[in-house]
Formats: structure tokens, C-alpha cells, sequence
């Protein structure tokens, strides 16, 4: 039991030399991955699906929405996320190093316990990013009817989506696509395509993503002002009643369906290694970008629930639909440009991230060692960067948004929670430890913000919970098979 919770000392995690990456990146770079990373899929995908709530095939309710009262959604998740990313702001200014909240639970929690939080992370990045580039495939088909083009519905749809679709005609896909083997060709061929663009921009390096990132950010920026500015102009007071329409529980359940919008600030950490003065820039990117971001989400949630009816919003793309129902069909193009443009910077921040925490874990030898290897100019994780662009890309071919959302939320949530903890933990531990942030109020930011995660999560439908556990029991298998074997932590201490 001692070797499952050994510590790793935090001078092990502050890696330089040849096994590290290259310090390329500014305060001004980590505040824009964050905008990118936040401002994405959440705001114009899920935020529908938040105020109108969610039903099943059948039609049946499977949780709430909030409604008007979706701001009230927001500004819960932004009081929670602001205390988890006290506590990273804390933890990665400490340990600026590329494995974000598996990193800090090495230090705080033992090996087990980061274990499971990199394994565990796969659900907020891989697998969110699969929802992510479904999103963007809604989106960029409606950019193509702008122009008069439609790609036939086999080739945007993935096999999961119409299988657990409530729309006939998504549902009827199964009958009348066409077949191979028996079996329906039901692919999504957009997402896998941007998702492999990406991969491609990705293995070019750090410095030329995050200059990518830059231009696609102020794009989307441009896009949600103009839809804010047009859509202040159409907004009709009686769409804001009644404006709660089922009490706490819409707004606590639409928080739990929109939380996936604000899971991007954590991609930040995973830039730690690359950032120059990480001292300094972690906490001004990490808790700069998430203000600027819970800003955005409330200013349009409010115009979005004042322009048209919640009901109507349970669509893949409510902002641009919000705008064709209020007769801007030009500006509703636009803003779907934008969206495009926005979900292609989430991706790109997101497919950062994952190589980099399975970089880290390799380095410790908790995955292979070919996970670990570094291109000998660029110094990026190349290895990792490609094999999870395919399997992201490969899973966005035939999944689903919708199932995907709930079990990123939930392993987001999980990991905040721990990182909270882990804060807690090491003030107990090391409390001589040099701080270069410290959060304020440790005592209860660190534990409201436990709280508030837990509470999120117990929003999300027992499905997600189910689906976690599975998850998480097989990465303790894995760990038990390889991770413990190979660690080099347990073999040094082990001599």
C-alpha cells in the first residue's frame, strides 16, 4: 500500500534538459489556449441542449433544462470552476510541468491516485474532443448549405448518433443508408477530417499552434460579439417567462449539461512545460482566460434565451438557428462560420493537451516508452500526437455528441475535485514549500470548490455514472498489469 501512494518529490517533476519541451510560450499565449479551449463547442452546441433540456428517443425527459435562468447555470459553474483553478493556478506555478492534474496528484495523492487522473483525463480530452469535432461537422454542414451544398446524410451522421437519436429522420438513417456487410455506412466524414487536419498542425510544433490559435480566437470572438450586438435588437421580454421554468433542478441539471464549456481552462496546465516564466504567466492564463470566458457565457445566454423560445433550442448549432428563427439568416451564416472556426481552436487546444499528459506518464513510466519520445528539433510528443489523432478522429467517424458530453463532464469534474484536494494535501505535507501563487483562503476555496464539483456531478444521469465507473475500473486493471510493474518511482525506491 505505501508503494500505491508513494509521492513523487516535486524536484523529480521539474524536468529540464533533453527529456523536456521547449519553453516557447507567453502569458498572452496561455490566456488565448484558454479563450480557445472554452469558448468552443459549449457555447455554441451544448448551450441549446442546456436551456431546453434533454429527452430520450422516446421522448422522455432525461434531464431539465434551465431555461431563461440558463445565466443562473453559468454563473454556478463559474463560482465552481473559479475555485478549482485557484487551486491549479497554485499547483501548476509549483510544478510547471507538462501532466497537468496527473502531475499534481503525484505529488499530492501518490501513484495510484494519478494514475487514475491520467487515465481519467482521456475522458475530458480524447474523448471530449470526439464531441468536439461532432459538433464542428453540424456546423460546418451548415456553412456548406450557405453556399448551396449538402452532403448527403450518411457521410455527416455517425452510426451512433442515429441509432440514439429522437429525430425520425437522424433515426430512419439506419434503414435508408447505404450498406456494407449488412451493416449501415453511417460515417461522420467532417469531424474525421478537421480532426486530422489538426493532428497534421499539431506535429508542425508548439510556437505554430498556438500562433493557429491566436487568428482562430479573434475570429471567434468577432462571431459571439455580432451575435450579441444583433441579437440585443430581437429580444422579447415574454421569452424570459417563465424564467426559471423548472426551479434549481433545470438550473443545476442545465449547469451539469453546460459544464463541458468550461472544461478547457484545465488545457492550460498541460502547456506548463512549453511556457516561458511559468511562475508568473500559469496563474495570469489559467484565471484570466476563465473570467474573460464566464464574461462571454452569460452575456450570451441571456441574448440567446431572450431572442427565441428555450423550447426551441435543443438543435446542434442554437445560436445560428436562434438567429434564422429571428429572420438574420446572413448573420446566422456568419456566426456558423465563426462557430466552425471557434470549435477548430478547441480542438486544436484539446489535441494539445492529451499527447502531452501521456508524455508525462510515459516519462514515469506508467505507459510505454515509445510514448515518451520527443522529435529531436521541434521537441514536441510526436508519438503521442499521432496515435491520438487517429483514435480521436476514428471514434468521431461513427460516435455521438450527446453520450460523449456526460462522460467528459464527469471526468473533468472528478479530476477538479482531486486537484482541490491534492492543494489541501500539500499544504499539509510541504508547508515550507516555496509558492510562487498561493491561493487565498485555502482552507475553504479548496474544499467549497470539492463541493461544488461533487454537487455538479451529482447532476449528471446515472448513465454517466455507470459509464464512469467502468472506465475508471479499467484503468486500475491497466495500472495492475502494467503501470505498477514499469514505474520507475517504485523501482528506484524498490533498490
Amino acid at each position: 500500500m505505501n508503494q500505491l501512494f508513494r509521492r513523487k518529490p516535486i524536484s523529480e517533476l521539474l524536468v529540464e534538459g533533453d527529456q523536456s519541451l521547449k519553453r516557447v510560450l507567453g502569458a498572452g499565449d496561455l490566456v488565448m489556449l484558454a479563450i480557445g479551449a472554452v469558448i468552443g463547442a459549449g457555447i455554441f452546441g451544448a448551450i441549446g441542449t442546456a436551456a431546453a433540456g434533454q429527452t430520450d428517443a422516446s421522448g422522455q425527459v432525461i434531464r431539465y433544462g434551465a431555461g431563461p435562468a440558463l445565466v443562473f447555470s453559468f454563473l454556478l459553474l463559474g463560482g465552481a470552476c473559479a475555485l478549482a483553478a485557484l487551486c491549479y493556478a497554485e499547483l501548476a506555478a509549483m510544478i510547471p510541468q507538462a501532466g497537468s492534474a496527473y502531475a499534481y496528484a503525484y505529488a499530492t495523492l501518490g501513484e495510484l491516485v494519478a494514475w487514475i487522473i491520467g487515465w481519467d483525463l482521456i475522458l475530458e480530452y480524447a474523448v471530449g474532443n470526439v464531441a468536439v469535432a461532432i459538433s464542428w461537422s453540424d456546423y460546418f454542414t451548415t456553412l456548406l448549405r450557405g453556399f448551396g451544398l449538402e452532403l448527403p446524410a450518411w457521410l455527416t451522421t455517425g452510426y451512433r448518433t442515429a441509432l440514439l437519436s429522437s429525430n425520425p429522420d437522424l433515426h430512419g438513417l439506419l434503414q435508408s443508408a447505404p450498406r456494407i456487410a449488412g451493416l449501415p455506412l453511417l460515417v461522420n466524414l467532417p469531424a474525421f477530417g478537421i480532426v486530422m487536419i489538426i493532428t497534421w498542425l499539431l506535429l508542425r510544433g508548439a510556437r505554430e499552434s498556438a500562433r493557429a490559435n491566436n487568428i482562430m480566437v479573434v475570429v471567434k470572438l468577432a462571431a459571439l460579439t455580432l451575435f450579441i450586438v444583433v441579437g440585443a435588437t430581437h429580444l422579447n421580454s415574454a421569452n424570459y417567462t417563465p424564467f426559471m421554468p423548472n426551479g434549481f433542478t433545470g438550473v443545476h441539471q442545465g449547469a451539469a449539461i453546460v459544464f463541458f464549456a468550461y472544461i478547457g481552462f484545465d488545457a492550460i496546465s498541460t502547456a506548463a512545460e512549453e511556457t516561458r516564466d511559468p511562475n508568473r504567466n500559469l496563474p495570469l492564463g489559467i484565471l484570466g482566460g476563465l473570467a474573460i470566458c464566464t464574461v462571454i457565457y452569460v452575456l450570451v445566454g441571456f441574448v440567446l434565451t431572450g431572442m427565441v423560445p428555450y423550447t426551441e433550442l435543443a438543435v446542434a448549432d442554437p445560436l445560428a438557428h436562434a438567429l434564422q428563427l429571428s429572420g438574420f439568416q446572413t448573420v446566422g451564416w456568419i456566426v456558423a462560420l465563426g462557430a466552425a472556426v471557434s470549435m477548430t481552436a478547441v480542438l486544436l487546444v484539446f489535441q494539445y493537451g492529451q499527447p502531452r499528459i501521456f508524455f508525462a506518464m510515459a516519462r514515469d513510466g506508467l505507459l510505454p516508452k515509445w510514448a515518451a519520445r520527443l522529435h529531436p528539433t521541434r521537441r514536441i510528443p510526436y508519438a503521442t500526437t499521432l496515435v491520438t489523432g487517429i483514435a480521436v478522429a476514428l471514434a468521431s467517424l461513427v460516435g455521438d455528441a450527446a453520450e460523449t458530453y456526460d462522460l467528459t463532464n464527469i471526468g473533468t469534474l472528478f479530476a477538479f475535485a482531486l486537484v482541490c484536494i491534492g492543494v489541501l494535501v500539500l499544504r499539509v505535507k510541504e508547508p515550507d514549500r516555496p509558492r510562487p501563487f498561493k491561493v487565498p483562503f485555502v482552507w475553504p476555496v479548496a474544499l467549497l470548490g470539492t463541493a461544488a464539483c461533487v454537487f455538479i456531478m451529482v447532476g449528471l444521469p446515472p448513465q454517466a455514472w455507470t459509464r464512469f465507473l467502468w472506465w475508471l475500473a479499467i484503468g486500475v486493471l491497466l495500472y495492475a498489469v502494467y503501470g505498477y510493474r514499469h514505474s520507475l518511482l517504485r523501482r528506484r525506491s524498490t533498490r
